[in-house]
């Protein structure tokens, strides 16, 4: 059976980050050699331009507000099942997401003050793909994917 895995866009490579630009990270890209890879960035997914302004999630842990204080939610909400569709479509039940994003964030998010601060917490679609059986894998774990 071919192993299938997400992985956020950006760590690919693709230019779908805010500023236009991407995360490419060569680990992530040769720990997930000789699998299928499926590209997800569900900002795009959700609707938004590249770039874009900023967006990060309010303090209530649920509002998506981008930097001009307009409400993005919608967009994060479209991204999240869209990605979910994505994979389920693909039979993938594994995903590498870019940690500290508003949409992929593993571990961390931004603060929802633009700061650059970052506090424990889950990006939208990371929180949503864990719910509904999407294993999110770490990438500076040891071991098989």
């Amino acid at each position: 059976m071919e192993h299938v895995i997400a992985v956020s866009a950006c760590l690919l490579g693709y230019h779908c980050k805010y500023n236009g630009g991407h995360n490419l990270d060569i680990v992530v890209v040769e720990k997930v050699k000789g699998m299928k890879v499926i590209p997800i960035c569900p900002e795009t997914l959700g609707g938004m331009e590249t770039p874009r302004i900023p967006s990060e999630i309010a303090s209530d842990g649920v509002t998506v507000m981008n930097q001009k204080g307009e409400d993005t939610t919608l967009y994060f909400e479209r991204g999240k099942k869209a990605s979910l569709l994505l994979l389920q479509s693909e039979g993938c039940t594994k995903a590498i997401l870019k940690d500290g994003s508003p949409s992929c964030g593993t571990t961390t998010i931004s603060d929802g003050t633009f700061s650059k601060t970052k506090i424990p917490g889950e990006g939208i679609t990371c929180k949503y793909l864990r719910a509904n059986g999407i294993k999110i894998i770490d990438v500076t774990e040891e071991g098989e994917l």
